[in-house]
């Protein structure tokens, strides 16, 4: 309007008048936010802890103290392993008023994690000065293995009836379980349960209850050497390993049988005997917080004197390790023969799912073809090693690194259903 003011002389005084209005509502916004009675309060929640893998909420209540509205963009200065740039938020708050808001963060390392501060960028609606709060905080929050996992697992594994996909209900065979209790017939009971004495006594049908064989020793053995680093999400497979070691450990103790733990490489890490004390799950929790991948081969003759010498009497033990071929499995067999002699062993190894994945895409050319027959070819090695520890009477369970949890959990209660342990 100043430049034209030169040509058409009406609007200088225009302009004039703009530049004062502008000046005007400038220092007036400055005065609206930098004004003492202008206070904003942000408070973040986080849980006690965080769960590997999984999505943890973070909450942020924000109270606006000022006697006006105020439009706010929130920038929460996250944990630096999780790598986010452009973590913001925005909303409008009344005078006086209190809003929550959150975002969920997933964790893929464990180990202690720092939140910093809170800026909160306010500004009116005349939007020419932009004023910032900081919320002063150095919070450390730990990630520890997944709670959130074996909370849920606990609750589908205890229910009788489970809809869930992957948990499943496994006949008895056989009553070589313990006697629990005499209870009133119901539909559905065997029949070959009918206690004849009591019903005599209460002119009613009676059923002998049993439940399964209680005090049994569950081992989880974990192998952490350089075969368990390779990564899948954004997580590798040792801390797939450390999730599902936690869930069947807090399974088996809720059955009130005795869980215990192992690890190894080229040396032995946390060994905790199978006990279910009060701080049993406690300890484990703590051990597998702390266990770190090795870059060593591992050591399998040591691993098998470990367990020699810590294992008394016969126990479940899950072996979590990975296998990428044939030859890996034939070098270790023997030791796995003589610990499934004296004890029930599961081994538990993963597929590679991009392998896999990529072995059924359609071939376009002979190069595809090519990379396609080597890929299958390494997919039926993996079908093999099955095989070949199931013709050594050997459990084992191939699974993809997401259903690992899942997966142990029903082995566990179909080894549990068959009397197996």
């Amino acid at each position: 309007m100043f430049v034209s003011g030169f040509i058409f002389p009406v609007l200088f005084p225009l302009a004039q008048l703009v530049l004062i209005a502008c000046a005007a509502f400038f220092v007036l916004d400055i005065i609206l936010l930098f004004r003492k009675s202008t206070l904003l309060v942000c408070r973040r929640t986080t849980g006690k802890m965080f769960s590997l893998g999984n999505e943890n909420p973070v909450r942020l209540d924000v109270i606006n103290h000022s006697a006006q509205k105020l439009i706010i963009t929130i920038i929460d200065e996250i944990p630096f392993q999780f790598q986010l740039r452009g973590l913001s938020m925005h909303i409008v708050l009344k005078a006086g008023e209190k809003q929550s808001l959150g975002y969920n963060l997933r964790p893929v390392v464990r180990g202690e994690y720092v939140f910093n501060n809170i800026n909160l960028f306010a500004k009116t609606n005349f939007g020419l000065v932009q004023r910032r709060f900081v919320m002063e905080s150095n919070e450390n929050v730990r990630v520890y293995p997944s709670i959130i996992d074996m909370k849920k697992y606990e609750l589908l594994a205890m229910a009788k009836i489970s809809n869930y996909q992957g948990i499943k209900k496994i006949r008895r065979l056989g009553h070589s379980y313990e006697f629990e209790q005499i209870k009133n017939y119901v539909s559905g009971d065997d029949f070959r349960s009918i206690n004849w004495k009591a019903t005599s006594r209460k002119a009613d049908l009676m059923v002998n209850q049993y439940e399964d064989e209680r005090s049994q020793q569950v081992y989880s053995l974990i192998d952490k050497s350089r075969t368990m680093r390779m990564p899948f999400n954004g997580m590798s497979l040792l801390d797939y390993s450390i999730n599902a070691s936690l869930v069947i450990s807090n399974i088996s103790l809720k059955k009130h049988d005795k869980a215990g733990l192992l690890t190894f490489s080229d040396k032995i890490g946390s060994s905790i005997k199978a006990d279910r004390g009060k701080n049993q799950l406690r300890l484990i929790l703590e051990a597998l917080y702390n266990e770190e991948e090795r870059k060593m081969e591992a050591n399998y003759e040591l691993m098998y004197n470990a367990v020699r010498n810590l294992i008394r009497g016969r126990s479940l033990i899950f072996f979590y390790t990975n296998f990428e071929s044939l030859y890996a499995l034939e070098r270790v067999l023997p030791l796995l023969r003589k610990i499934n002699s004296t004890h029930l062993l599961v081994v538990i190894f993963f597929e590679n799912t991009e392998v896999k994945d990529f072995s059924s895409l359609p071939a376009k050319n002979i190069e595809d073809i090519y990379l396609k027959t080597i890929a299958q070819k390494f997919v039926s090695e993996k079908n093999q090693v099955v095989q070949l520890l199931r013709q050594y009477g050997i459990q084992s369970i191939l699974t993809r690194p997401e259903n690992l949890s899942i997966n142990t959990v029903n082995k566990y209660l179909e080894l549990k259903a068959r009397g197996m342990i």
